[in-house]
């Protein structure tokens, strides 16, 4: 396992939390308005989002290399977008059983092995979201179908694992949870860590 070196320690004096207003609050997110003391010792004024759920990402991959995308419009945006299948976790469930469930929900598919592959924060300058993502192996179909959310018209595409990361390369799937679980898969691929006919499948 990767050594994490010196140089990674935390250097200067931490921001400091003063005062904090709720601004606006959802099932999903809180906004508040806070003052705070910047590591340079000056006030500030920080607008910060909370989010309710950790992010989780699944990254299911057949045994012949391929992936599945999930196509649906996204509304911040106002566009199409292909992603990895993804959702939120509440913050006291197990980020697995979400990853599960959203799977399952999202594809129609159940896991025999599933790994945490990453985990990172998302736009850490105005928000505290976590995405924890998961490598899906030894897929097949759900006994039972799970409810789909009653928000979401979806589409699914099976792609060879190579056209999807270098399709993410190219910018045509932007979603940010999708580019690093791609390539995190393909480190992994490349690195060794996956089992050899997977990992051949996916970089072929």
């Amino acid at each position: 396992m990767l050594q994490k070196p010196a140089w990674l320690r935390p250097h200067g004096t931490p921001w400091k939390a003063g005062d904090e207003q709720l601004v606006y609050e959802s099932g999903w997110i809180r906004v508040t308005d806070q003052t705070a003391t910047a590591p340079t010792g000056n006030p500030a004024r920080y607008g910060l989002v909370r989010f309710k759920n950790v992010a989780v990402a699944v990254l299911p991959v057949h045994e012949d290399g391929t992936v599945v995308l999930v196509g649906q419009h996204r509304f911040p945006h106002g566009d199409y977008s292909w992603e990895l299948p993804e959702g939120g976790a509440p913050l006291d469930e197990d980020p697995l059983a979400g990853a599960r469930r959203e799977l399952a929900e999202e594809t129609g598919l159940a896991a025999a092995e599933w790994r945490q592959i990453l985990k990172t924060q998302l736009s850490n300058s105005v928000t505290d979201e976590w995405m924890i993502g998961y490598l899906a192996l030894g897929l097949s179909d759900v006994p039972v179908a799970h409810p789909a959310d009653d928000t979401e018209a979806i589409t699914l595409v099976r792609v060879p694992f190579r056209e999807a990361l270098d399709l993410a390369m190219a910018g045509y799937l932007p979603d940010m949870l999708t580019v690093a679980m791609l390539l995190r898969g393909y480190h992994m691929a490349s690195e060794g860590s996956l089992p050899g006919a997977v990992a051949r499948a996916m970089l072929r």
